[in-house]
């Protein structure tokens, strides 16, 4: 009985053993499999450019280590790489905080902060004139030079800025691309258009500062203000007679030239000046625009009433050098200077 017994015993731990020997190699199969499995899942994922051994375990899932990727705005400013908030500020609309005006560089918008701030930081050497732009500058600076680079390909004018052709081209081509909304009167320049509508406003946002009156444009201002001044830089080359305004000194040249070039189209009489032409035109149409505000008498010419106002004021401008007598009319003095000289004054 014992050889038995010890023989059922044997058998019995044998078939322990193997059973403990073959879940053992299956377990150690099975994490083969899921190590294998891992590693196979692992090529798969995104690697970093400083992928070393990035996959670790936790608990029954993989977490990949993506320290070294680039998030924010600081790991940007460490890297050569720009991040999507580097891109939206260099290619993206820029705005205005003053205006809202969109831009689409950086550069552009810190050139248009000028308009707002008033910084000139482009200065001409020669005359020290500032500009926002330096592109503004170096058209100034032909003004200088004298430069002229842009002709007009059909009179062969020339002219130092590029938009100065453009408006210029019209002059030949009649264009007129900007017209009035109130009475359609059309023009080939934007300003001019600008400052014809406040004809209709009744606008003159520029006056002055002596006399307080006002006009639509500063020019007129500008020019207004030689009367003050007393400055004429304009003169005749004939005669030296000197003239405030260019148009005056064109006009007075046909006194010299003998040129006629105003004519009345009712009775072909000619004039040296458009004024005069205006003047004689109230002959045929009867019209007296200008009213004495004591009496309302009107009359053709303003020259007419401000002599028309010294009978109500009691002035009497002119007086004879010989009997010291005054009269209101330079034309009185002139008949009563016949009485000393025996001059006739008219003659049949």
């Amino acid at each position: 009985m014992c050889p038995l017994i010890y023989s059922l015993t044997v058998l019995v731990m044998l078939c322990w053993t193997g059973s403990f020997v073959f879940q053992s190699t299956r377990d150690e199969e099975t994490n083969e499999d899921l190590t294998q499995s891992f590693s196979d899942k692992s090529r798969g994922l995104p690697q970093t450019s400083h992928s070393t051994e990035q996959s670790v375990f936790s608990s029954e899932c993989v977490r990949v280590d993506t320290s070294n990727q680039l998030d924010t705005v600081e790991d940007c400013k460490q890297s050569d790489i720009p991040c999507d908030t580097q891109l939206h500020v260099v290619s993206g609309k820029q705005t205005c905080k003053v205006c809202n005006k969109k831009l689409t560089l950086s550069s552009h918008l810190k050139r248009h902060m000028h308009i707002h701030t008033g910084e000139r930081p482009f200065s001409c050497k020669v005359c020290n004139k500032k500009f926002t732009q330096s592109g503004a500058l170096i058209c100034h600076m032909r003004i200088h030079t004298g430069e002229r680079p842009f002709s007009c390909n059909v009179c062969n004018k020339k002219f130092n800025e590029s938009n100065n052709l453009t408006r210029h081209m019209r002059v030949h081509t009649g264009e007129c691309p900007f017209s009035c909304k109130v009475c359609n009167k059309k023009f080939t320049q934007s300003g001019a258009l600008k400052y014809h509508t406040r004809v209709h406003t009744g606008e003159r946002p520029f006056s002055c500062k002596v006399c307080n009156k006002k006009f639509t444009q500063p020019n007129n201002l500008k020019r207004h203000m030689l009367i003050h001044t007393g400055e004429r830089p304009f003169s005749c080359k004939v005669c030296n007679k000197t003239f405030t305004q260019p148009n005056d000194l064109k006009c007075h040249m046909h006194i010299h030239t003998g040129e006629r070039p105003f004519s009345c189209k009712v009775c072909n009489k000619k004039f040296t000046q458009p004024n005069n032409l205006k003047c004689h035109t109230r002959v045929h149409t009867g019209e007296r625009p200008f009213s004495c505000e004591v009496c309302n008498k009107k009359f053709t010419l303003a020259g007419n009433l401000k002599c028309h106002m010294r009978v109500h004021a009691g002035e009497r401008p002119f007086s004879c050098k010989v009997c010291d007598e005054t009269f209101a009319l330079s034309s009185h003095l002139k008949y009563h200077m016949s009485t000393h000289t025996h001059e006739q004054p008219f003659t049949l």
